[in-house]
């Protein structure tokens, strides 16, 4: 242990900041950035510090990099998260930035972690400063940054993707740790760590303190006990698991449609926001080719709800082999967006007299509900010629039924329809 300036004994540092990198050749990973020639290579060794947005999983090596940058432009390091601070916090980065300059001619890193987790007024605060460069700014943030970022800060920084680490990476990680595994042992916690270099080192302290000389597989497994791979709840793991769910669905490919519902379950996914995603699956890809679809997904949810889980995830898993089995057809979902885009270019059209509702006879003396055919009252219940449209519309035809499923039925019925007059 090392000791304070009162001589008090400080605990060791957690093993992920003993094995942070001191330099950027010392980092693993992200050649695709740090390789000579690349991007932020060039940046480090341009001498010329600016603003950008780290965005990358958890452990992928984003708070080191910018811990590296103010080493490397002998800039001052402010670090602030987003999950724990807000305005006044920003105010004080900005006043200590303001002094540094002033009393020692350095400039500032000011590293916002999580930055998504700002709202636009506290990530509009930073515009000014980094405008008159009092600080280079540094966000680092797990989601896409073209949805939580602000445009206006967006548009001043530099965006650089970061890569889960591979296993080779991983591999060389271990390298540096104490820790003697057999291969089991080696690649269940590489697998463990999914890309995660902080997990991993995490995982290789709990294993260190336990004292055992060599560790296998099993003793790995009972160690670390049942940990899942790692799922952000909302984060872009999440987005791009949902789409690939959704695709597979679409696809009718019902086992990789399973995969991927049981990789977000047992990932953590929250049950209730996966069933009301094959709902809008049951919308936007079935339609009315199978309306069954939509029912079911309702039921599953119903069924999650007074379940619960596990038994209640079963019922989801139905929906989606359910979904991706079903006929296909997005004719609804295009009709709809068709005639949403019509309505938003068209002017207001006023509703047909002969259409209107008549509830008094003022309405019914200036021609309200006149001429209106009620279609009961029609053979086959159909008011053949009858316009319902607003007048002067041009004719259109958004509905196009597939020829697949219940709408093979549907189309040939409003073909059918078309042909009386």
């Amino acid at each position: 242990m090392s000791a304070d300036l009162f001589g008090r004994k400080e605990p060791p540092a957690p093993l992920a900041d003993a094995l942070r990198p001191k330099s950027l050749d010392e980092v693993v990973g992200q050649q695709h950035l740090l390789g000579p020639g690349k991007p932020l290579r060039l940046a480090f060794e341009s001498g010329k510090p600016h603003s950008m947005i780290l965005w990358g999983p958890p452990g992928s090596g984003k708070t080191t990099l910018a811990r590296l940058m103010a080493k490397a432009f002998d800039a001052e390091f402010i670090a602030l998260s987003a999950v724990l601070s807000g305005v006044k916090d920003i105010r004080e980065a900005v006043q200590t930035a303001e002094h540094t300059l002033e009393s020692t001619g350095r400039r500032t890193i000011l590293f916002v972690d999580e930055v998504h987790r700002f709202n636009k007024a506290q990530q509009d605060a930073f515009l000014p400063y980094v405008e008159k460069g009092l600080f280079t700014f540094v966000g680092a943030t797990t989601e896409n940054p073209s949805f939580e970022v602000n445009s206006a800060l967006l548009s001043r920084a530099s965006v650089y993707v970061l890569e889960p680490l591979q296993p080779e990476d991983m591999e060389k990680l271990l390298s540096r740790t104490p820790i003697c595994l057999d291969e089991g042992a080696k690649t269940r916690l590489i697998g463990f760590a999914d890309g995660d270099a902080r997990r991993l080192l995490n995982a290789v302290e709990i294993l260190l303190n336990t004292g055992q000389d060599k560790i296998d597989a099993a003793f790995l497994e009972q160690t670390l006990a049942k940990n899942l791979r790692r799922f952000d709840k909302g984060g872009e793991q999440f987005y791009d698991q949902i789409s690939a769910l959704h695709k597979a669905v679409r696809g009718s490919d019902a086992d990789a449609s399973l995969y991927w519902l049981v990789r977000m379950l047992d990932g953590g996914a929250d049950p209730r926001y996966v069933g009301r995603r094959l709902v809008r699956m049951a919308v936007e890809d079935i339609g009315l080719a199978d309306p069954r679809a939509l029912r079911l997904t309702l039921d599953a949810c119903e069924t999650y709800e007074r379940l619960g889980s596990p038994e209640g995830e079963l019922a989801l898993a139905e929906a989606a082999l359910y979904l991706a089995v079903a006929a296909k057809s997005n004719a609804v979902y295009e009709a709809y967006n068709a005639a949403r885009d019509f309505i938003k270019a068209d002017g207001t059209r006023p509703v047909p007299l002969h259409i209107r509702n008549a509830p008094t006879k003022l309405m019914k003396n200036l021609g309200y509900g006149k001429g209106y055919r009620y279609a009961h009252d029609e053979p086959d219940a159909y008011s053949a010629g009858q316009t319902y449209l607003p007048d002067g519309m041009p004719p259109v035809e958004w509905y196009k039924p597939t020829e697949r499923g219940l709408e093979k039925s549907i189309r040939e019925k409003i073909a059918e329809l078309k042909t009386k007059k």
